[in-house]
Parts: structure tokens; C-alpha cells; sequence
């Protein structure tokens, strides 16, 4: 048997905040994660794409530095500094030598706390929002997936386009954006990890600096995530040679105790590359798609399994009838052992390659504390996969795969349905 994996993972206190670190002096490299709850969660009605256009302008600019010498001076410096909003969390983080460490913290400090918002970078980043908001529309599955969404979560922020649409994204004021980031960006509620070549007491000394300068308290909690709403089949009419299907129906969230059963599951049936069931029967067999899958979609402290397939207007009706028959027939009979087997040796093997850079690690890290899970749970999770049984597998597909719970979106010219 191969040796358990180990990740030595240690937990900076400082300041009123705890990050997950794992030092390596192996490359002069650092990277620092953190993470607040919100994102676009916090977007008022009708003023969807707050966040995302709100993250994007933190670094167009920050006190005396208007964006090209933001820019530049994180050129100079080779610095990566990036903020995002998810749609219930906002992220933010730098990659960097250890040697440009203090000016990666001053200006990530300085777009936390003093962003300029220009105007100019406002409505540019907003033109060019807009003009990605509209390319989506323009296919089958962006059609498709917005649609879904909508119906499945009609009267929560889950069910909003978090990047906006054209319309709410004109709409945005600069007020708007100075409000969104007034309650995102605060002093608690972070979520923090770091990797590389950092010592603890210089990550907590960094810590304090770093965030000193925001107001004090945690932004709101985004509200839970509902029962899914099922809506059966619904076509949505584009002239398209291909049509693009969304489906699924309520899943399981993150922090659900058998969520790596679920793992090996859908590894099994629809997230295994050529090996999963879905593309065996509806690509391999039948030749009706260049690809399908499926996977659970956590958010807001649950989860929905959601997959998606395309194919020619007259088989997409085909397609969805294979995976509907599969989908019962995994619910009904569970994996084999073989099959079980597999997924468990890739699962294993494959862990290791998340590690393989220090941004990789820290993303890590910021999902584990996101999930809740213990510190050492890396350091287990070889040994609870291998102890996941055939029964234990098919257990978890009965719960999980729900056939007669099916909604299903379809954007195109479809035939047959």
C-alpha cells in the first residue's frame, strides 16, 4: 500500500484572525488567499453584477494610484493580485517573490482600503461586462443555464445571473459599488490561507498589517440555499444546429458527512472522463454528443447536481433519453465492484496534484475551512476513500440520483421534445 498522504498544515492566530498555512522555503515563492462571505449574494434586485464589477475595479486603482500605475507597479514588482465574486463569497489574494512581499502587501492593502473607482475604469469595466453579459445570451447554453437557475431557485439570489445581465449592469451607480464593498469588505468573517515561503510569526505579522485597515465587524450571511424547485422540461426556442440541455435536481452540500462517497459516485457515473457511464452510453455507444457530465454545484451551504450535454437538434431527444435511463438504472443498481475500484485508485492517486504549486495549495486550504473540515482531514482522506464499499457506493447513489426528480432546460431547435 502507497504511503498515507500528508499535508503539514499549521494554524496561524494573530489579530483576531487564524490562517491555514503551509510553510516551503523549497521556492522563494509566497501565496495568499482570503475570503469573505457575500459576493453577489449582497447585489440588490435589478442591480445584479455588483460584486463582480465591484471586485474588478479593486484593482484599477487605488489612493494616489490611478490604474496604469497600479498596473505597473504590480508589473514591476511580479506581483499577481486578483479579487472575485463568487455568488456567495468574495475572494482576494497575491502571488508573489518573497522579496516583493511588502509591496505586495501595500498594495493589496491599498485596494482594500482606499479604492479609487474612477469613473473612466468604471464604465470600462462595465462595457466590457455588458458586452460578455449579451455573448452569453447569444449561445444555446447560456440560454440554458440562466434559465435553469431561475427556476430552480426563483426567489433566491442563487437563481440570479451573479455577473449581471446587460440591463442590471447599466443600471450599477457608483454609490452602488462603494455600498457593495462598505459591507463586503470588512475585519472578521475572513476565511484566510497562505502557502510557501513564509515562517508563521512573519504570516501573523503580515496578518495584522494587512487587514488593519478595514471597519471593523463580519459582512452579513448569505442566505441558505432552498429545496430545489422542480420544473420538469423546458424548451427554450434559438436557432442553433445544435441544442444545449441543462439538467438535474437536488443534490448534496459540501459539508455532508458522505460527500466523498459522493465523490466516488459521480466519478463513476458522469465525471470520469471516457470512463463514466453517461459517456460511455450516450457519446461511445451512440455517438450523440462530444461530451457529458455531471457534478454537484455547492453553494450557499448546499449543493445541486447539475450536468449538461449537447447535441444535433434531432438527437438531442435521444440524449436525454439514454441519460435518463442511465440515471435510473445507477439509482436503482449502484456501481460494480470493479467500477468502485477505479474510482477509488484515481481519487487516491490523483490527490497529490492539487499540490503542485503554492497558489494550488492555499486555494486548498481556503476550501477546507469554507467545508468546515478538521485540520488534518487531507492527512485521512486515502484511507476513508479505500474504505468505501461497493454497498456503501450504491447507497449513496440511491440517495443521490433521483430519476423522477429530473428538471431539464433545452436551448435550440430541438426535435422531439
Amino acid at each position: 500500500m502507497s504511503t498515507p498522504f500528508r499535508l503539514p498544515i499549521q494554524r496561524v492566530a494573530a489579530h483576531g484572525l487564524t490562517a491555514w498555512l503551509v510553510e516551503d522555503h523549497s521556492v522563494p515563492v509566497v501565496s495568499l488567499s482570503w475570503s469573505w462571505p457575500g459576493g453577489a449574494a449582497f447585489d440588490a434586485p435589478g442591480r445584479e453584477g455588483t460584486a463582480s464589477l465591484a471586485a474588478a475595479l479593486l484593482t484599477e486603482g487605488a489612493g494616489d494610484l490611478p490604474a496604469a500605475a497600479f498596473t505597473d507597479a504590480l508589473r514591476d514588482a511580479g506581483i499577481g493580485l486578483s479579487f472575485s465574486a463568487g455568488r456567495d463569497d468574495m475572494d482576494g489574494g497575491f502571488r508573489c517573490l518573497i522579496d516583493a512581499l511588502p509591496e505586495a502587501e501595500r498594495l493589496a492593502r491599498l485596494a482594500m482600503t482606499a479604492p479609487r473607482l474612477d469613473q473612466a475604469a468604471i464604465e470600462r469595466l462595465r462595457a466590457r461586462a455588458i458586452a460578455g453579459a449579451r455573448q452569453s445570451l447569444e449561445t444555446p447554453r447560456g440560454q440554458a443555464g440562466r434559465a435553469f437557475w431561475a427556476a430552480a431557485f426563483p426567489s433566491h439570489p442563487a437563481g440570479r445571473p451573479s455577473g449581471g445581465t446587460a440591463e442590471s449592469l447599466a443600471a450599477i451607480t457608483p454609490d452602488d459599488l462603494r455600498g457593495q464593498l462598505g459591507q463586503q469588505l470588512r475585519r472578521e468573517g475572513l476565511t484566510i490561507a497562505a502557502a510557501g515561503a513564509i515562517r508563521p510569526d512573519d504570516l501573523a505579522a503580515l496578518l495584522g498589517r494587512l487587514f488593519a485597515g478595514l471597519p471593523a465587524g463580519a459582512p452579513a450571511t448569505p442566505p441558505s440555499l432552498p429545496g430545489f424547485t422542480s420544473f420538469g422540461q423546458r424548451v427554450i426556442g434559438m436557432d442553433s444546429p445544435q441544442s444545449q440541455a441543462i439538467f438535474g435536481h437536488e443534490g448534496i452540500g459540501a459539508r455532508d458527512p458522505q460527500f466523498e462517497v459522493a465523490q466516488i459516485v459521480l466519478r463513476i457515473f458522469g465525471g470520469g472522463g471516457f470512463s463514466s457511464r453517461l459517456t460511455e452510453s450516450v457519446r461511445v455507444k451512440r455517438g450523440l454528443t462530444y461530451g457529458i457530465g455531471v457534478g454537484l454545484d455547492t453553494g450557499f451551504g448546499g449543493g445541486v447536481l447539475a450536468g449538461s450535454v449537447a447535441s444535433d437538434n434531432g438527437k438531442i431527444a435521444e440524449a436525454l433519453a439514454v441519460t435518463r435511463d442511465e440515471w435510473a438504472r445507477m439509482a436503482a443498481d449502484g456501481p460494480t465492484e470493479a467500477e468502485t475500484a477505479e474510482a477509488v485508485a484515481f481519487l487516491t492517486g490523483s490527490l497529490a496534484l492539487q499540490f503542485t504549486d503554492s497558489r494550488r495549495i492555499a486555494n486548498t486550504l481556503m476550501a477546507m475551512q469554507r467545508n468546515e473540515r478538521p485540520i488534518d482531514w487531507l492527512d485521512g482522506r486515502s484511507e476513508r476513500l479505500r474504505a468505501v464499499s461497493r454497498d456503501d457506493a450504491a447507497r449513496m447513489a440511491r440517495r443521490l440520483l433521483k430519476p423522477g426528480a429530473l428538471s431539464v432546460v433545452v436551448a435550440g431547435r430541438p426535435v422531439g421534445l
